[in-house]
């Protein structure tokens, strides 16, 4: 063992669980910065998208493109055969009729949807049980823990709401926890690709405006293509495709607003129908409230005024809010040499375990117990000639100098590697 110098290996990686708590804590950090959802956040947090945001700018290009081939190529036989500046007032039309597309599509999907906001520690149990539901059957003699589904009564009609655990809450009636967006969002709709955003309570309005509006001017755009091929054949006397041939730009935005009117035009009537019943696509396609009672519907007049006529409820996020400075100042340890949280008393830690990548609460006890074993064993090996007194391994050698894959992690993951990697090389060395 003479002879060889061991140097400490570099600090350990941490995972971005720990790396969010660690930042949470610093005073200059603000909401959108911590956030634990998978949304971009543009102008210092002002505007909140969808992870998949770069899907924006090919639907602005499949509006905006169309739109600048009909103003710089069409537009101008319109200016000339229409007189008191018709034709100017046609392509000005068209203009502003696209920046008002424009600013529905942000509108929708620059603001949040209605995110709710996650909780940090899981609800109690309630002990009367009064409003668990029916068909959960408890713990089994165990103790108390969060049942699945909780039953809630809207409109008369009751209605089951789940737990979620990735925001550690039981959803609002009509919420659900998008995959893509890693949120729970009220009124949930849909996650549509197109707008980069999920479509919940507080964007539906913007979106079915946006849909059909953009249903419109795709119909503006196919009518007046017609007409600048009917003008041309009345005034070459010609038939329609050497008419297309005269103007080939014509046609083929003839074409293309054709297939985008049907597309857009059929999303725009499926979601008239759904405002008329108040349903959401997710309810639609899930639930199927055509067979059983929609406790949500109050009519078609009321279910429009819902929607188009209320007022859009406040975001329930102050994304540009500082994160408040918590108790949760980082300490050395005395044993580990690094920082730990005095607080884990009271909090549960979020820990990777295995190569799954699942996430498990440890509770401040199995933390403080699995703290004591590993410096044990980091212990240990100050004292190589002492027997072993761990039961970890299958030997009296074998427990004094291998440790388990998860212990191995949770060293890694809580500054306390070094010393198991001292350990380690003097063990080759033996």
């Amino acid at each position: 063992m003479e002879g060889k110098i061991y140097t400490n290996p570099p600090p350990p990686q941490l995972s971005d669980s720990n790396r969010r708590i660690i930042e949470t804590t610093a005073p200059s950090k603000r909401v959108y910065q911590a956030w634990k959802g998978s949304n971009r956040f543009f102008l210092g947090g002002r505007l909140i998208f969808g992870p998949d945001v770069r899907s924006l700018a090919v639907t602005v290009g499949l509006i905006v493109i169309p739109v600048i081939f009909f103003a710089a190529f069409v537009s101008q036989r319109l200016v000339d055969e229409f007189q008191h500046h018709l034709g100017n007032f046609i392509v000005s039309v068209a203009v502003v009729f696209t920046i008002y597309v424009l600013l529905l599509l942000f509108l929708t999907s620059g603001r949040d949807p209605g995110i709710v906001p996650r909780n940090a520690y899981p609800p109690e149990p309630d002990e009367d049980g009064s409003n668990l539901s029916s068909d959960w059957a408890g713990s089994q003699g165990g103790p108390p823990s969060l049942p699945p589904t909780k039953d809630v009564l809207v409109n008369g009609v009751m209605v089951k709401v789940k737990y979620c655990h990735t925001c550690m809450l039981y959803r609002p009636p009509r919420c659900s926890h998008c995959s893509i967006c890693n949120n729970c969002v009220e009124r949930f709709d849909h996650h549509c690709p197109w707008v980069g955003q999920c479509i919940g309570k507080r964007n539906y309005r913007f979106f079915f405006m946006f849909v059909s509006s953009t249903t419109l001017l795709c119909l503006y755009v196919f009518s007046f293509c017609w007409v600048n091929l009917r003008k041309i054949m009345q005034a070459y006397d010609c038939n329609l495709w050497r008419a297309f041939l005269k103007s080939p730009v014509s046609g083929i935005l003839i074409i293309y607003t054709f297939i985008a009117a049907w597309f857009v035009g059929g999303l725009t009537a499926f979601h008239l129908y759904l405002i008329c019943t108040n349903q959401t696509t997710y309810e639609n396609f899930r639930y199927r409230y055509d067979g059983k009672m929609n406790p949500y519907n109050r009519g078609c007049i009321q279910n429009i005024k819902e929607i188009f006529f209320s007022k859009v409820p406040i975001s329930k996020n102050k994304f540009r809010a500082k994160v408040k400075e918590d108790s949760t100042t980082f300490t050395s340890s005395r044993s580990m040499g690094r920082t730990m949280s005095p607080d884990l008393a009271k909090t549960s830690v979020d820990i990777e375990m295995g190569g799954g990548g699942k996430r498990q609460a440890v509770n401040a006890e199995e933390f403080e117990e699995i703290q004591s074993q590993i410096e044990s064993v980091i212990g240990s090996e100050r004292c190589p000639t002492e027997p072993a007194h761990t039961s970890w391994g299958g030997s009296a050698h074998k427990g004094n100098w291998e440790i388990s894959p998860d212990l191995q992690m949770l060293a890694a993951e809580f500054g306390m590697e070094t010393g198991i990697k001292e350990r380690e090389k003097i063990q080759g060395t033996l």
